[in-house]
Order: C-alpha cells, then sequence, then structure tokens
C-alpha cells in the first residue's frame, strides 16, 4: 500500500483487466442487457399502471419491484458502457462513494420488497376474509415506503462510516464501486465498518429471508387442510415470487461470499460474472418471470400487442 490518502478529488482504477481487450463485445453485451431491462421492466409497470384490475398489491408490489430494477441498473450499466466503449478505467471519489450508495440501496430494497410481497401472500392466503380490510392502498404505500427507508438509513450510515476512512489505495477489485472494495483500500483499523457491514448482511441475508421463510410455513399450513383448486390458486401466485426470491438470494450470496475471501484467487472472468450478475440476472429475470407465469399481466400484455392469448396456463 502507498503511504498517502486519497481525497474528494481522488481518482479510483477500476479492474477491467481483460475486458478492454474485447471492450466492444463486452459493451454490446451490456447495451442489449441494459435496454432488455428497460424495456422488460417498463412492460409490466405501464401494464400495471395502464388496468385499474390490475392495480391490487401484489401487482403494486411487482411494480415497484420493476422499478427498483430500473434503479440499479442505472447506476451500474450507463456508466460500465461508457467506459467500455471509450476505454475509461478510473472513476472519481464521488462518483465512486455514489455508486456504491445507489448499488447497495437497490440491492437492499430488493429484499426488503420481496419480504413485503411474502406478508402479502401471507395476508391473502391465510386471512382471505380480512385481505381487503388489511392490504388497502395505504398499507400497501405504507410497506413500499419503509422498505425504501429502511434501506436508505442503513446503507447511508454505512456509507458514512466508509468516507470517514483514510485510503491509501486506489485499485478496485471490480468495475463498479461497491462498500468493501472501497473499506479494503484503507489502511487505518476497519473493524467497525466491518462488524456494521456484517449486521448489514445478517439483516438482509438472515433476517428478511425468515421473516419470508416464516410467512410460507403459515401459507403452507393453510394450504394442507384447503382444496385443490385453492391449493392451485395459492401456488400460482406464489411461485413466481418463490422463483425471485431463490434467485436473488442466491445471486447475492455469490456475490458476498467470493468478495468475503480473496476475490484475486478466482479467475479473472469468473470474478466479473460473479459480481456483476446481482446486477444484470434479477432485473431481467423479475418482469420476464412475473409477466409469464401471472395470467393476469400476461393477458394484458397479450391485448397491448394485439396478439391472441394462448388457452394453456
Amino acid at each position: 500500500m502507498q503511504n498517502s490518502s486519497y481525497s474528494l478529488s481522488s481518482v479510483f482504477i477500476l479492474s477491467f483487466g481483460e475486458m478492454t481487450s474485447t471492450r466492444y463485445v463486452y459493451s454490446t453485451l451490456a447495451i442489449l442487457a441494459y435496454l432488455s431491462i428497460i424495456l422488460f421492466n417498463c412492460l409490466v409497470i405501464s401494464v400495471i399502471a395502464l388496468h385499474k384490475s390490475l392495480q391490487e398489491p401484489m401487482f403494486i408490489f411487482i411494480a415497484v419491484l420493476c422499478v427498483n430494477g430500473l434503479y440499479g441498473s442505472a447506476s451500474f450499466f450507463p456508466s460500465l458502457i461508457v467506459d467500455l466503449i471509450f476505454k475509461i478505467q478510473t472513476v472519481s471519489y464521488i462518483g465512486c462513494v455514489t455508486q456504491v450508495y445507489c448499488i447497495h440501496t437497490y440491492s437492499g430494497c430488493e429484499m426488503t420488497i420481496l419480504t413485503a410481497m411474502a406478508y402479502d401472500r401471507y395476508i391473502c392466503i391465510c386471512n382471505p376474509l380480512r385481505y381487503n380490510n388489511i392490504m388497502t392502498m395505504a398499507m400497501v404505500a405504507k410497506l413500499s415506503f419503509s422498505a425504501y427507508l429502511y434501506t436508505i438509513i442503513l446503507v447511508g450510515i454505512h456509507v458514512v462510516l466508509t468516507i470517514r476512512l483514510p485510503l491509501c489505495d486506489n485499485v478496485v477489485l471490480k468495475v463498479y464501486c461497491d462498500n468493501w472494495s472501497v473499506v479494503r483500500l484503507s489502511c487505518v483499523d476497519t473493524t467497525v465498518n466491518n462488524g456494521y457491514g456484517l449486521f448489514i448482511a445478517s439483516t438482509f441475508v438472515a433476517l428478511m429471508p425468515f421473516l419470508i421463510i416464516c410467512s410460507y410455513i403459515q401459507i403452507l399450513k393453510a394450504c394442507s387442510s384447503a382444496s385443490r383448486e385453492f391449493r392451485s390458486r395459492a401456488l400460482q401466485t406464489c411461485t413466481p415470487h418463490l422463483i425471485t426470491i431463490t434467485n436473488y438470494i442466491c445471486n447475492l450470496l455469490f456475490e458476498l461470499f467470493m468478495y468475503r475471501f480473496v476475490p484475486t484467487e478466482f479467475p479473472y472472468v469468473l470474478r466479473m460474472v460473479m459480481s456483476i450478475q446481482v446486477l444484470v440476472v434479477p432485473p431481467i429475470l423479475n418482469p420476464l418471470i412475473y409477466g409469464l407465469k401471472l395470467r393476469e399481466i400476461r393477458i394484458k400484455i397479450f391485448h397491448l400487442f394485439n396478439l391472441k392469448v394462448p388457452t394453456h396456463h
């Protein structure tokens, strides 16, 4: 490590490595991925916004999830595409910290929104007679607002703790800035940062999934004593949510565990794929999963393009 401290005017070097030699291929893939994310998520959001029959709690949460996917993608893809096309491998300190905040709030909100959706499914299936009284539009707004506010506060503290650290190096091990990549550049003790980082990780990777599991345990109990038709309807509405949760948690755990060990011991391509998949896969798959699996959304999308709705489920 160098024996100097980096200031607000400092420039960080991003680890594009082997990507620079084929940057046009990667930039093309990045553009296609970003356009797909914008198209798929905006399509689902538009369909839900335009059709009053879809303006129910479950669909509103789906729209909120898609908005979050657009937010997370916007904090990553534009800078990545510009960096690849123009062979830029640096980012300012302020730009790096801003990206840290945006990417971590996206990741946290993804988990809190999915938890709110699990609660919605629990009320719908386990207390169907009280569902409309409990899951009002006001409650949906409160849950959505709380999901964002909770994450914004936690991540805000995380970033403030990082900003206070003097840095003695400026090489980020990823193609974007995240909190751990910046903290590891510090030349002072980071016990407080590591402890708080562990607290946040346990909140989003342990507590939130625990709450989701508790909701689904109650759902399974309700389904076990219900009719076949009831179980079929419950499965139809819960399957997309379960697929989304599983996909996101797996992606998040891959990224967390790899960079808690020694990332430089992994092959470069594997490191890059593992580090960006949590920002690429969920925003692409979420609207596809809900658009294809939920019949109500699928029908509206087909009608939007004047296509014949398939008769099979």
